[in-house]
């Protein structure tokens, strides 16, 4: 039987050749991690909104339920720049180890 593990210098990228894109900033990263954190969100906010019925007095029918997706991004997004649920930070850190280990 033969060894699958990979060389490290396979995973390696050749030399002269960046992996990283160009200008990649802090900042971008930053926004980066925190498109994440609310697209997580916004998945796990979906179920907890499929169950509910729309055709109350207020209720938006076969409108609300189109747009259902779009209020709970804008949710995801309102939670992530009100602090979040930790989650931007750590992806932040990684996003940041793994742009140090490619230079």
């Amino acid at each position: 039987m033969t060894d699958l593990t990979a060389s490290a210098d396979l995973l390696r990228a050749p030399q002269g050749v960046s992996t990283t894109p160009k200008g990649a900033s802090a900042e971008k990263i930053k926004q980066t991690a925190e498109a994440f954190e609310a697209t997580f969100l916004s998945q796990m906010l979906k179920p907890m909104f499929e169950g509910l019925s729309t055709d109350g007095l207020f209720g938006g029918g076969q409108g609300e339920a189109t747009w259902r997706s779009f209020l709970l991004d804008e949710m995801a997004k309102k939670t992530v720049a009100a602090g979040g649920i930790g989650l931007a930070g750590p992806v932040m850190t990684e996003m940041l180890k793994m742009q140090e280990g490619a230079q």
